[in-house]
């Protein structure tokens, strides 16, 4: 199946739920702590090259992009916001540079059809995904109101926490509780609908 960087990014929150240990990790890269940021690459590195040879890279190019991923993440560490996903964002990076990279691959080599679908497959992709961003949406449509709010402002529009507080008027903890409660509700509706197996696919 073909992911777009929306349904990625969920996947990736709904299958391992970030900790107050994971916090903790962020803010020590933040602010430049070598062993942190080397347990950060050793946790994610295994998931990060599975990902992008799911994608069709070969070893030398998923091992390059990823090199390149966790270095963005280094320089510009000063950014990082603990209350995000870090691994998302490093799977966003990775995401991004590997679509770039077979953009430019391509201009020098039209006839290679090796990234391609056939009609049928590409059909079959794209009603799957169309499929799985229908149940997402549908999922946190019937979340309770300010739940579901909540998740839209934090996760798709990116807003901090602390942020989402103060357009919301409650606290920054009130919106961390509405966080969890919205990423248990999608990944149990998602386990429901597909199984375990679909919080594997990273």
């Amino acid at each position: 199946m073909i992911f777009t960087p929306e349904i990625i990014f969920v996947l990736l929150a709904v299958s391992k739920n970030r900790s107050d240990e994971e916090t903790d990790l962020a803010i020590k890269i933040r602010h430049g702590d070598h062993g942190a940021f080397k347990s950060f690459f050793d946790a994610h590195f295994e998931s990060l090259y599975r990902f992008l040879r799911s994608k069709g890279l070969s070893h030398d190019e998923a091992e390059d992009l990823i090199q390149k991923a966790f270095v963005i993440i280094w320089d510009k560490r000063d950014g990082i916001d603990e209350t995000k996903s870090l691994r998302a964002y490093l799977f966003r990076i990775a995401y991004t540079r590997m679509l770039n990279y077979l953009s430019y691959e391509s201009k020098f080599n039209d006839e290679d059809d090796s990234f391609k679908d056939m009609p049928g497959e590409a059909t079959e992709n794209e009603l799957q995904h169309s499929e799985l961003l229908r149940h997402i949406h549908s999922i946190v449509n019937k979340m309770p109101e300010k739940r579901g709010i909540v998740f839209q402002l934090c996760f798709m529009q990116q807003l901090t926490y602390k942020e989402t507080a103060e357009a919301l008027d409650v606290s920054p903890k009130t919106v961390e509780n509405h966080m969890a409660l919205a990423f248990k509700d999608l990944r149990s509706a998602l386990i429901r609908i597909y199984g375990e197996e679909i919080l594997n696919v990273l």
